[in-house]
């Protein structure tokens, strides 16, 4: 017998125990999984790049503004990726455009707020947030609503070209801001690098995926409100997310914002980890009833919670050993 055939069986005998599709998730799982571990890792060095090359004070300032950047892009539409996943897993790939026009006017109030607290800052003297916000101002509303791409191949569970497209826009994006860091630390320059390489990455993408799929006319009239009221239902927790970072910055500085981001990065990088699963689940969700989905997710967020147990305890051993290596800097991080 075959090897592939083996592993086939293997994966059918385990869903006996699982009560999980185990061939659906070697099969996307190991693209997404990839994807998630280059992510990671690029992260990791862009993490590692930000505390060694740039002064802590400048790093602060930096995650300062792409965190009142992530509340200004509440009006871009979030919740509407997760309603084309829907959309397209069920037939309606029809939805797809309709949804992309409604995150780019949407999107027109995010660049309007960030201009708006680019006045702010101006009058009150300060010309660094001034041209900060000016920069997320042109870049934001573009940047998040040309990402559409990505829940469209979710949808389709073509999870070998969603990982393709988002690792090669990591890696390119991720590696010319460390080439900027290398050459100059000025954080005008380093925003500027960030939001412009995602921004035209995904552009590119995103024409790419419109020209190579024949899109059907199937429309589902619900996608569109269904992805305002997912949006509107993600704002409290995006906000919570990020207070955290704009009341450090306004009550403590920029310094200790910085200690605080290096400190919850690692965290956060294991979190993200496990998104590979909520990106396999969803397609296959849509297509289930509710009362399938109450039978079974409480068992298997059980089980995922079982699984990340002794990943926590492993990082708690390690962090600090790890910390002294990659984040010598930033030392004061590793009791938070």
């Amino acid at each position: 017998m075959k090897l592939k055939q083996k592993i086939y069986n293997l994966l059918r005998w385990s869903q006996k125990y699982t009560q999980t599709d185990m061939v659906y998730l070697a099969k996307g799982g190991f693209w997404l999984t990839l994807g998630q571990i280059i992510s990671t890792a690029s992260g990791f060095l862009l993490a590692i790049a930000f505390a060694n090359l740039l002064p802590k004070e400048t790093y602060g300032t930096y995650k300062y503004v792409l965190s009142l950047a992530s509340i200004l892009a509440i009006p871009t539409l979030s919740g509407m990726n997760t309603a084309i996943v829907r959309a397209v897993a069920q037939g309606y790939e029809g939805s797809f455009i309709p949804a992309l026009k409604t995150k780019l006017r949407w999107g027109i109030l995010s660049s309007l707020a960030s201009l708006g607290l680019a006045g702010y800052y101006f009058f009150q003297g300060n010309t660094t947030l001034t041209i900060c916000f000016l920069i997320v101002a042109v870049f934001l509303p573009l940047m998040n609503s040309f990402a559409i791409y990505e829940a469209f191949w979710g949808g389709k569970k073509r999870f070998k070209i969603q990982t393709k497209y988002r690792v090669i826009t990591q890696i390119l994006a991720v590696s010319g801001l460390i080439i900027t860091l290398f050459l100059n630390q000025n954080l005008f320059l380093i925003l500027l690098v960030y939001f412009a390489s995602y921004t035209l990455l995904r552009f590119i993408f995103l024409q790419i995926t419109i020209k190579k799929v024949k899109f059907s006319q199937k429309q589902d009239p619900e996608t569109i409100s269904y992805g305002k009221h997912l949006s509107l239902m993600g704002v409290i927790g995006l906000i919570a997310g990020q207070l955290d970072k704009l009341l450090l910055w306004h009550f403590l500085g920029a310094v200790p914002l910085a200690i605080y981001f290096i400190a919850v990065t690692p965290p956060i990088k294991i979190k993200d980890a496990l998104k590979t699963i909520g990106g396999l689940a969803l397609p296959k969700f849509s297509q289930r009833s509710k009362e399938e989905l109450k039978r079974s997710v409480s068992k298997k967020v059980i089980k995922l919670f079982l699984l990340v147990v002794p990943i926590v305890i492993l990082y708690i051993i390690l962090a600090p050993l790890m910390y002294k290596i990659l984040f010598p800097q930033y030392l004061d991080s590793v009791i938070y």
